[in-house]
This record gives C-alpha cells, sequence and structure tokens, in this order.
C-alpha cells in the first residue's frame, strides 16, 4: 500500500504548472579547477527549456557566482574574507549570467537575471514588488535566473550557511510565487535515515509525507567545499515550500537529465509531499532564519 500511494504521489508531479530548480554549486563546477561545467550545464538549459515548451512556468535558482569568480581570478580556494568573496562574486555573477543567456538564446528562450538580497525577503513592500516582478517575467514568457546579491550583501556572505547555498531562497521564493513544485539538486542522492558517507546502514527515504520533528533531526548534513548547503537547509527548504503548498524533491545533480525524470513521475529523489497549511504567512518563516 505504502509503495501505491508513493507512486500516486510521483504520478501527481507530471501535471505541476510551474516549477522552481535549484542547483547548488558543487552541480554546476569542475571539482578539480573550480571552472563551470558547460557540457552539464548545456544539459541543465536544454531540460528547462523543454519544461517552457511544455506549456510550465520555469524558474532557475543557481549558486555558483563566487566559485566562478575564484576560478576567473585565479584564486587556489575559495575565499573566506568578506571583501575577497564579493568581488569574486561579482566576477563571478557576469561570467555565470553571460553563460546562462547564451545557451538558453540558442534554444530559443529568454532568460532574466533577478538578484536578491535579505532585505528584498524581510521587507513586505519589497517582497511584494518582488513577487509583482516574477509574476510579469513568466507572463512575458521569460525564464527568471535568480541568486543572492552577494557582491553587495554582506550578510548573506557572512551567514550563508543560514541560508544553505540557496536551498533556503529557493523554497522562500517557490513560496512566493505560488510554485507547485521545487526541485533541489545537489551532491547528494536525496534524504537518509543517517549520513550515508560516515554510516553504511543508513537506508534512502523515497517519500516523505509528514516533516515531523524527528525527520528534521535528521539534518547533521555534510558540506562541501565547493557549496554551503549540507541537509539541514534542504529540510528547512522542504518545512517553508510544503507548507506554502508546494510538492519538493531533493535529487542528486550529477546529471540533470534528472530534471525530466522526475517531471515523468519516476522515483528519483526523495519525494516531500505539500502538506499547505489554511493559515501560511511566508513572513513567519524568513524571520526564523534571522
Amino acid at each position: 500500500m505504502e509503495k501505491q500511494t508513493a507512486m500516486n504521489y510521483r504520478e501527481l508531479l507530471k501535471d505541476k504548472k510551474r516549477i522552481v530548480v535549484k542547483v547548488g554549486s558543487s552541480s554546476l563546477i569542475h571539482r578539480e579547477t573550480g571552472r563551470l561545467d558547460l557540457r552539464k550545464m548545456e544539459v541543465l538549459v536544454r531540460e528547462l527549456s523543454d519544461l517552457h515548451n511544455q506549456g510550465k512556468n520555469v524558474v532557475l535558482v543557481t549558486s555558483g557566482a563566487v566559485a566562478v569568480g575564484s576560478a576567473v581570478l585565479g584564486l587556489k580556494e575559495r575565499p573566506k574574507e568578506l571583501k575577497v568573496k564579493q568581488a569574486c562574486s561579482a566576477v563571478g555573477q557576469a561570467r555565470l549570467m553571460m553563460i546562462y543567456q547564451k545557451l538558453f538564446a540558442e534554444y530559443n528562450q529568454t532568460a532574466a537575471q533577478i538578484l536578491m538580497t535579505k532585505n528584498t525577503m524581510v521587507n513586505n513592500l519589497n517582497r511584494m514588488h518582488a513577487r509583482n516582478t516574477f509574476e510579469e517575467l513568466l507572463n512575458l514568457d521569460t525564464i527568471p535566473v535568480v541568486n543572492e546579491n552577494d557582491s553587495i550583501s554582506s550578510y548573506e556572505l557572512e551567514l550563508l550557511d543560514k541560508f544553505g547555498d540557496n536551498d533556503t531562497l529557493s523554497a522562500v521564493i517557490a513560496a512566493l510565487i505560488g510554485a507547485d513544485l521545487l526541485i533541489l539538486l545537489s551532491d547528494i542522492d536525496g534524504l537518509f535515515t543517517d549520513d550515508p558517507n560516515t554510516n553504511p546502514d543508513a537506508k534512502f527515504i523515497d517519500t516523505v509525507e509528514t516533516l515531523d520533528d524527528k525527520l528534521l533531526s535528521m539534518g547533521k548534513g555534510s558540506v562541501s567545499s565547493v557549496g554551503t548547503g549540507g541537509m539541514a537547509t534542504k529540510l528547512t527548504a522542504a518545512e517553508i515550500a510544503t507548507a506554502a503548498g508546494a510538492d519538493m524533491v531533493i535529487a542528486n545533480g550529477a546529471d540533470f537529465h534528472v530534471i525530466h525524470k522526475i517531471l515523468e513521475g519516476r522515483r528519483q529523489g526523495t519525494l516531500f509531499v505539500h502538506n499547505k497549511k489554511e493559515e501560511f504567512y511566508l513572513i513567519d518563516y524568513i524571520e526564523k532564519l534571522i
């Protein structure tokens, strides 16, 4: 019966209309050099373009600006000093967006850049303006490409572990625009009962119908040297997204073909089933992160 229910939940993913896809730094970067993996980016853009061609609204939340900038500027490792991170972000974001624009144009898609700061999310008026901008961009048939504005926002860089390499930002955006599916792609296969890197007996969890305290406590999570998001931030994202009415899938971004497999209802990653709260106030969740 459990398997049948899980399969039914997966089948429903085929009908999703407004999808937010978040891609972590570790899924975009060649680990050896810190430079962009262009073949993977081509697959990512083709997958998203095809979803858009099916008549779905698509929003991409991308990380990677600091990592790309570090490589372009010849730094041997991820910078620790704030002003160096911000300089790397300024260089890296321009390079990242230039490549996204070029790739999306090849598939006759229009990409739009949105850079968000903490103030965009916390301030009620700014949040409303951000929602209106997203709505207009989607109405104009574009694919918004979103990142945190690391080059000017010290808050995001100093407390990036709270936002977890855009995990939480993507959930906030999903809630803001009324998305019905959020896909988090990083270097993990999904949710396990324990960290599979340290515990060989850790069991994979296919479907989560209810996020309880026991599950939330599993977010001890590992953190990669390229990205910053462990499992804890992904579970926070699941808490926000499912309460707002969106299903969420955590899956491995090693192969971006996983995107269409998820939308075809195949069993990829861990599916968190939406559990929309009657009284959902996004600001309540945002304030917990501050």
